[in-house]
């Protein structure tokens, strides 16, 4: 027991800097909304700074001059802190103006993919600098030992936790009690508030990210003397820190803090148990600590769908359906099997590396352009394929090319792990999970003796078909070409599929849910599912690149799918163009060891230098052109084919309007939405107090009120947005309890307030995602719909390009194509003029002749008024009225609700005043027009 207490002590030495950087990470996030994938590499920086100072040397960062400036002597502890601190200081200044200034109003994504090339560039540099020259770094406190059970522990791990801990407390007062504290919470709450209360965000942004860089410095120097200096070690100590800020919610600098010190100790005890437990891993436990509270916190604290007001940006560009691709297919194929034919050697090698690095690019854009999930994991997977290949064919001899298909599926079944995560949470914290899991796989399996080779690696055996040697070969056919025709059919194969994924319903599902999780669900797609499609069907592919590059390597090494090549990989793919085909072919051209790659080295000398442009021409890609370099191809190349944009709404060339569905016999009135009781509670408040109404077949029904009434929130209810007391059922079936996705499945359709169309999607694509049929009748489905709201001049136009009218037409005809019972729109009039309202609202009286009833909430009382056969009004979330319109419109409780005097509806106060029941007459008989 005092062996264990005495590792939890020695863990404080880690755990200070774990503190330190999680600290500069919250610092950093509250003044810009930045979550600094760099913090790591700022700290590396001013440890070798550190180093070189106390030698006498400044390390020269800029390339082509002398690595470091000789100063005359060494130089004392104190002034060696204080420089290296300011230069880091410095460096976060001049990161923030470079590049996070100009991000500023961009996602969180964008900001966060930059910190990453922030971090490539300068781990780059650092190496470029001082390649293998790590100097030592003498302690910097007196060294002296405390005895813990007869355990010598050094004191210097409280002291330095004590530094950090000093730390926090200076920036917790700052924060809490001076002006400057003060600004920087009121910008991070509002910088539009700051800006008009007469602060400068830049400014405050600025200072705090000289700060928080300063403080990474300060966390960089004190374990210097613990940690030998080591570009991967330091800069992955961004992934602990990562979890220590989340345990902080990027906020709390205690918790940050207390977090951070936590995870080194844990860690320590954890190497301690991996040596004397038996049954534990020989390596990676340490590693699984950080991981275990990500996930832990994550999955608590995440929800299966974002919540109504949540922001959620994604800027990964867009993804154009392909068109016609069989020419560019066979163009494609006809270029790589000269290039193999005509080239040779170190040539030929770059070939076959493009393609399959090109096969691992196709994974990211499955994932994270068409998925919405951006893993850092997927070299990672790609070894995990590796391995299993070795496993598969040199342990049980299976032959290929059945070996690559099983390894890529033991891929795929660890990728669907790795995406449970995706489940609960989106976006950023999803990316720090992926990856903490990259780490954790390349540490307990890929560098674990047990589990493989060791340092000379996995086997692999010489692929073989029908008797012949299609392996890479040795000697002088080395590369031979019958590999490269290999290469070249698996990435023929995926690519293909991918193709088809995109132009399928499957495809365009994940752009839904890419675009907006909660209209995704509405339009009747299993959001969970479709992640996990996604992670399966990328972790398969990324699987087969593997295999194909354990073949060309003869053997699977850790180095080869470590953590940070498998980062360059994903600069290089976001590079590319991470959200079509064309940018994973041109992310295989660019690739490290690629076509591009060895060209510049021959011709030009820059192979050193790769990594550094690579994270160089990262950062300038997210702040310049989002959809990378394929998207600048697409520009060129393709000819976009949309309407006029702002075209005015205008009747259908047919005065016909033909009906989604057929006509329901006149007199029909079956109930086809029945809300009992209904009622919502965030905490004390209650946004739906028992809201009892039905819906009958044909009808449309108003919900308005003023605002705050609850409208929205009724119809969230309904839809299964947020959790709700009483009961729904749809055409007599009770769907309550029921996942939104499956509500809409049961014939509850629903548009948004905001409207929440799929931006990279087409206007057809983007009604096809709401379909419930086989292919073609879906396209009969769709071209029915369009007709019938008067869009199909806008098919092929995509969404963004939309006026607002129109996205109104095409969010409401998404709702129609799915043939629900009961439309619930939400504000479908929202953002309309006069002409454009009145347009909609013979739009949406064209569907009273067929099954489809509609619930509609607006504020447009001339919309609501004029197609309505009844109206119900919501006040405090009460019922207050309910009636025709009419009846409604002259209801003194109404009017003095409207007027701001809100009807107080409880139980003392009685039932809300029924103005009307629906009459037996034929829906539509008698409406006001």
């Amino acid at each position: 027991m005092t062996q264990d207490f005495a590792f939890l002590v020695l863990g404080l030495g880690n755990g200070a800097v774990y503190a330190a950087l999680g600290l500069a990470l919250v610092m950093t996030f509250k003044s810009s909304g930045v979550i600094n994938f760099s913090t790591g590499a700022v700290a590396l920086y001013a440890a070798y700074n550190f180093a070189f100072l106390r030698q006498g040397d400044l390390l020269n960062p800029i390339p082509g001059l002398p690595g470091t400036i000789d100063l005359g002597g060494p130089m004392p502890i104190f002034p060696a802190l204080l420089i290296s601190v300011a230069i880091s200081a410095l460096l976060g200044v001049v990161l923030y103006l470079v590049v996070f200034g100009p991000l500023r109003a961009a996602p969180a994504l964008a900001k966060a993919v930059a910190a990453i090339g922030v971090m490539l560039v300068l781990q780059a540099l650092i190496a470029l600098r001082v390649g293998s020259d790590a100097p030592t770094v003498g302690p910097m406190f007196k060294t002296d030992t405390i005895s813990i059970g007869g355990n010598a522990v050094p004191t210097d791990r409280l002291l330095l936790a004590a530094v950090v801990i000093g730390l926090a407390v200076c920036a917790g007062i700052g924060l809490r009690y001076s002006r400057f504290g003060l600004a920087t919470e009121a910008a991070s709450e509002s910088e539009k508030g700051a800006v008009v209360t007469g602060l400068s965000p830049n400014r405050i942004a600025i200072v705090n990210w000289a700060l928080s860089s300063a403080v990474a410095g300060v966390g960089g120097v004190i374990i210097a003397p613990i940690v030998p200096l080591n570009p991967v070690a330091y800069t992955l100590f961004i992934v602990p820190a990562l979890a220590a800020a989340l345990v902080g919610n990027f906020s709390g600098i205690g918790l940050t803090v207390g977090a951070g010190l936590a995870i080194g100790m844990l860690q320590s005890e954890a190497t301690n148990l991996q040596v004397s437990v038996s049954w534990l891993p020989d390596a990676g436990v340490a590693e699984a600590v950080p991981l275990v509270l990500i996930l832990a916190f994550l999955l608590l604290r995440g929800r299966s769908l974002p919540g109504r007001g949540t922001v959620i940006q994604h800027d990964l560009g867009k993804s154009p359906r392909p068109g016609r691709p069989v020419l560019p297919t066979i163009a494609c194929v006809v270029v790589a099997v000269v290039a193999l034919f005509a080239t040779s050697r170190s040539m030929r090698l770059a070939v076959i590396i493009t393609m399959i690095s090109a096969v691992i690019a196709l994974s990211q854009v499955v994932v994270t352009g068409y998925g919405g999930q951006v893993s850092l994991a997927q070299l990672a997977l790609a070894g995990t394929g590796a391995y299993s290949l070795s496993r598969l064919g040199d342990g049980l001899g299976i032959p290929f090319p059945v070996a690559p298909l099983l390894a890529a599926a033991v891929a795929m079944i660890i990728g669907v792990v790795i995406g449970l995560p995706a489940l609960r949470v989106r976006g950023l914290p999803l990316m720090v999970a992926t990856l903490a899991l990259a780490v954790f796989v390349e540490a307990v399996w890929f560098t674990n003796p047990s589990l493989n080779g060791g340092l000379q690696g996995a086997p692999i055996p010489s692929p073989s078909l029908f008797g012949l040697d299609v392996g890479i070969g040795a000697g002088e056919g080395y590369p031979r070409i019958a590999f490269g025709i290999v290469c070249l059919i698996f990435l023929l194969a995926c690519a293909c599929g991918v193709v088809t994924l995109r132009r399928s319903r499957l495809g365009a599902s994940m752009l839904a849910v890419r675009a907006n999780e909660r209209s995704a669900a509405a339009s009747g797609i299993n959001v969970g599912v479709t992640k996990l499609a996604a992670f399966a069907i990328a972790s398969f592919i990324a699987g087969l690149g593997g295999s194909l590059l354990a073949y060309q390597q003869t053997v699977a090494t850790a180095g080869s799918y470590g953590v940070f090549i498998g980062l360059g990989i994903f600069a290089v793919a976001y590079i590319a163009g991470v959200t079509s085909v064309t940018g994973a072919l041109l992310a295989g051209v660019l690739a490290p060891g690629g076509v591009v790659y060895l060209l510049s080295d021959r011709y030009l000398s820059s192979g050193d230098y790769y990594s550094l442009l690579s994270g160089l021409l990262l950062v300038f890609v997210v702040v310049t052109q989002p959809d990378g370099l394929a998207g600048l191809l697409h520009r060129i190349t393709l000819h976009r084919r949309h309407a006029t944009p702002h075209t005015p709404l205008a009747p259908a060339a047919s005065a016909t309007i033909v009906p989604v569905v057929q006509a329901v016999e006149s007199g029909a009135r079956d109930v086809v939405l029945s809300a009992q009781n209904i009622t919502v509670r965030y905490g004390a408040v209650t946004a739906v107090n028992d809201v009892n109404f039905e819906v009958y077949q044909g009808e449309i029904v108003g919900i308005i009120g003023p605002n705050g009434a609850g409208k929205t929130t009724l119809i969230d209810a309904l839809g299964g947005f947020v959790t709700a007391s009483g009961v729904v059922a749809v055409d007599g079936e009770a769907v309550s309890g029921r996942a939104p996705h499956r509500r809409s499945r049961a014939g509850l359709g629903r548009t948004f307030q905001n409207i929440e169309l799929y931006e990279d999607l087409s206007v057809a694509e983007n009604i096809t995602v709401g379909a419930r049929s086989a292919r073609g009748e879906t396209d009969e489905q769709v071209d029915e719909v369009m007709r019938l709201l008067g869009i199909e001049a806008f098919a092929d136009t995509d969404a963004a390009d939309l006026s607002q009218g129109q996205r109104q037409l095409v969010s409401v005809a998404r709702v129609l194509v799915g043939r629900p019972r009961v439309a619930l729109l939400d504000e479908p009039a929202a953002g309309l003029d006069s002409t454009e309202s009145g347009w909609l609202g013979e739009r949406l009286r064209a569907t009273r002749s067929s099954d489809v009833s509609i619930v509609i909430v607006d504020h447009d009382m001339d919309l609501v008024m004029g197609i309505c056969d009844r109206i119900i009004v919501l006040d405090l979330g009460a019922v207050i009225a309910a009636g025709t319109p009419a009846q409604v419109r002259s209801n003194p409780d109404v009017i003095a609700a409207y007027l701001g005097t809100p009807h107080l509806a409880s139980s003392e106060t009685g039932p809300p005043t029924v103005l009307s029941e629906p009459s037996a007459a034929p829906v539509g008989e008698g409406a006001p027009s």
